[in-house]
């Protein structure tokens, strides 16, 4: 389970290091893919394969099924990370995500988001009160 946010730059070949906890979860391999909200998502390889899975299965004639099929496959790289636990980021994934110089490591449950901070901090700006964070959980069943 990938937990907890970090912030780390973004160097001049578009590597950003990924933090020690969340290494061991992507040592069978990772994906990086444009995610929702504008930001990227690193994905280990078996939940990345059983996100696809479920994709695959959408069925064809669904407008909105081909359109996230397209959106996820055309975005999905393998990365591998370096001697530092640096990941290689494609410049088309950050410049969907607006990622500069640095960056915000999120973890996220099943997967990791990489946020540009000015991105991060218009996320979490609505949750920035307990009334506001209570409204965000009514009606989730949690």
């Amino acid at each position: 389970m990938f937990t907890g946010e970090f912030r780390h730059s973004v160097d001049a070949k578009g590597r950003v290091a990924i933090p020690a906890r969340f290494r061991l979860q992507l040592e069978e391999g990772a994906v990086v893919v444009r995610w929702l909200d504008g930001c990227a998502a690193i994905f280990p390889r078996p939940a990345f394969e059983a996100l696809a899975a479920k994709v695959a299965v959408l069925p064809l004639a669904d407008t909105k099924a081909r359109a996230v099929s397209r959106f996820l496959s055309s975005s999905a790289f393998d990365v591998e990370r370096d001697g530092q636990g640096r990941v290689l980021l494609p410049g088309a994934i950050r410049e969907w995500a607006g990622l500069a110089a640095e960056a915000v490591v999120v973890g996220a449950w099943d997967h990791v988001e990489i946020w540009s901070p000015e991105k991060w901090a218009a996320s979490q700006k609505d949750l920035d009160s307990a009334d506001a964070l209570a409204s965000q959980f009514s009606g989730l069943g949690l």
